[in-house]
């Protein structure tokens, strides 16, 4: 069987297993996390140097200039120079939004990790990222230039996926509760039965905002900064964010938020602390938890689970022993009963 997607962990995964023989350029819709893959890679490889080129912006003369000594010569931009003589992990974002003479002029940095005379330190890693052409936002790449790299599709996260990297990521719990409970938010318009999906980007439509997994975290950013500037300031940037019905529902979430018993009274009075009887309240509390709990707090925190529904015990225990904080969850002995007692695998 023949996968024509791939993940963005199996795209990092790529990069980094061949990246310094193969150039591998990633086509994928806008905000899907594609640009992300540097910091990634970088963190992986503490190794190397990161070095990030937006090609959309660039001209030629942004890729080397001549030196006139007694003949003429040619210094590359900084960029593509390691002072440290470490080797370069170089992204070139948005490939495909470059001027053709840029696009040409980068096909032997693409090819040989060579710009005019100048190569890149030994064992550099070059790789790129590009919309998909159907995104009808003016991405193109010529054959020729295609036939020097490795193109893969990345494929857009879905809600579980996107969910299990919030968890890490600080993200409001009110969003990643939306996102449970609206897992189509995260679909692709490239799926024909999502030709009606109201949320997601759409170039067959006209949209000022939508729903991706970058525009998800900026109405985090947004939602976390209620309590200073209120929520008619909060309703319309999360409509700048993402879109208007999006926006609206995710608004309910945020005032569902307002009826939490604080996290303080929880781990203080585990056994008494007041419990909501709104699911959606039940899941946004969840959802903070996963965050906010320590090995100090996880204890009382299990207390308080114990009272809620079932299914909002599984969905923290399931979120929690994806996160980061895995290694010291399941060597808890209260988050080790709860898991056989409900049946989620460790």
């Amino acid at each position: 069987m023949v996968h024509n997607e791939v993940s963005l962990k199996e795209f990092a995964n790529l990069i980094q297993a061949v990246g310094n023989h193969v150039t591998v350029v990633g086509a994928g819709e806008p905000g899907v996390g594609k640009s992300s893959m540097l910091k990634l890679i970088a963190e992986r490889m503490p190794t190397h140097e990161p070095r990030y080129i937006d090609a959309a912006l660039m001209d030629l003369g942004d890729l080397q200039m001549p030196r006139v000594d007694e003949s003429v010569t040619f210094v590359p931009n900084s960029t593509f120079v390691s002072e440290s003589g470490k080797p370069l992990i170089v992204m070139i974002d948005e490939l495909g939004k470059a001027m053709r003479p840029v696009q040409n002029a980068l096909l032997t940095l693409l090819l040989e990790k060579r710009i005019g005379t100048h190569h890149l330190p030994e064992g550099s890693i070059v790789f790129g990222t590009t919309n998909l052409a159907t995104d009808g936002v003016g991405d193109k790449i010529e054959a020729h230039a295609r036939n020097r790299v490795c193109f893969v599709t990345v494929k857009k996260p879905d809600a579980d996926e996107w969910l299990n990297w919030a968890m890490d990521n600080d993200v409001s719990p009110e969003v990643c509760a939306w996102v449970k409970q609206y897992p189509h938010s995260l679909a692709s318009y490239t799926d024909e039965s999502q030709k009606d999906n109201i949320y997601i980007f759409n170039p067959r439509k006209s949209q000022a905002a939508f729903v991706t997994p970058r525009s998800l975290e900026k109405a985090s950013h947004v939602i976390k900064t209620r309590q200073v500037v209120g929520d008619n300031v909060v309703s319309s940037a999360l409509c700048g964010c993402i879109g208007q019905a999006a926006a609206l529902d995710m608004m309910a979430y945020v005032h569902v938020a307002d009826k939490l018993t604080p996290w303080e009274i929880v781990i203080e009075k585990p056994e008494s602390a007041p419990v909501s009887e709104d699911q959606i309240a039940n899941m946004i509390m969840a959802y903070g938890a996963v965050t906010r709990v320590t090995k100090e707090t996880i204890d009382p925190f299990m207390k308080y689970l114990d009272r809620l529904p079932s299914e909002i015990a599984i969905m923290f225990l399931s979120s929690l022993i994806k996160s980061s904080k895995a290694g010291w969850a399941v060597m808890n002995k209260s988050v080790t009963t709860a898991c056989r007692k409900l049946e989620v695998f460790l």
